[in-house]
């Protein structure tokens, strides 16, 4: 247990819930962005270590359920309630491509080279489009019996991973369309993740956090949260992972035992998605009371707005005062 106290950095800004969030790939500098979904259909993009507002993507009618951003934070994609998948340039928030669909797009998701999206609707079918030639879907994935909740590329592009309301993670040929395996699980699934290595799976399901092999989807380790989980990430490393759900907190469990390390609570709703910087050095986590907060991996660590203060004790002569991060 650590013995400073987590500083969350709270990044407002939205006026109704935030259901999604994504990080890019970290640049040359070492930067990297986060895009944030809203109910208020105005996807937010910020600098990724401060949470600094660069801008906002005007153009949607209904609320915005998924967004996703590329590897270069070139381009971002929303999906969202007016029954439209958009893509933008994320330099200057113009609108590139609208991509119309039967029903409400619930996620979106940037292949690896960033010359498709995948996309998943209240219809039941996932999409890829080539944008390049976005006026059909290239590919389209049937079989999904309730609304799509997630869709992701796997790191190679060979495969879609999807989650619905069925209560199934399914996983596709995304060349072809075929499905490859799918797994059942009793409880509603909150969402995925796929780590960087393509290996893992996180799912967010239940009271539980279940890790799949990416490649059998068979169950490697599962892990029981006080609450109902809505959201879950795995560090890099694969040594921790945050989740969060219903109970307004924040958990970081030890990976390898299973136990629970901390938990926080800055949030005043149910936190609806979780996701590690691409560098692992914060976590970010976007809230039903239309907050998002940025918390420190290691506490104490000098990193962004993050100014670690040792003592004071040399200001005040014989006063020491617990170390503690805070946040510039």
């Amino acid at each position: 247990m650590s013995s400073l106290r987590q500083t969350p950095l709270t990044c407002s800004g939205h006026t109704r819930p935030v259901v999604f969030l994504a990080f890019s790939s970290l640049n040359p500098d070492g930067q990297y962005y986060s895009i944030s979904a809203c109910k208020d259909g105005k996807p937010m993009l910020r600098q990724g270590e401060t949470g600094d507002w660069i801008g906002t993507f005007e153009g949607h009618k209904g609320a915005v359920w998924g967004v996703d951003i590329n590897k270069d934070a070139s381009k971002a994609a929303t999906g969202a309630a007016d029954f439209s998948a958009k893509v933008w340039d994320a330099s200057t928030g113009e609108e590139e491509l609208s991509l119309q669909h039967k029903h409400i797009v619930k996620s979106v998701h940037f292949s690896s080279d960033g010359a498709a999206l995948a996309t998943g609707s209240n219809d039941k079918v996932l999409r890829i489009y080539d944008l390049e030639q976005p006026s059909e879907p290239i590919v389209k994935f049937q079989g999904h019996t309730a609304g799509i909740k997630q869709v992701s590329y796997t790191p190679d592009n060979t495969k879609l991973l999807s989650c619905s309301d069925d209560k199934t993670v399914r996983m596709w040929d995304s060349n072809t369309g075929n499905l490859i395996k799918k797994k059942d699980f009793n409880e509603n699934i909150g969402g995925l993740e796929i780590s960087a290595d393509g290996e893992t799976i996180t799912v967010a399901v239940g009271r539980k956090v279940v890790f799949l092999n990416a490649q059998s989807m068979e169950v490697e380790k599962e892990v029981s949260v006080p609450c109902a989980v809505y959201s879950a990430s795995l560090l890099k490393d694969k040594d921790i992972f945050v989740c969060g759900g219903e109970d307004l907190k924040l958990y970081k469990f030890d990976y390898n035992s299973g136990q629970e390390i901390e938990n926080f609570k800055g949030h005043f709703g149910p936190v609806h998605c979780v996701r590690f910087s691409p560098d692992g050095e914060l976590y970010a986590s976007g809230s039903e009371d239309g907050t998002l907060r940025l918390w420190q991996t290691e506490v104490g660590k000098t990193y962004g707005l993050w100014k670690c203060v040792d003592s004071v004790s040399s200001a005040v002569e014989g006063l020491t005062i617990r170390p503690e991060a805070v946040a510039s």
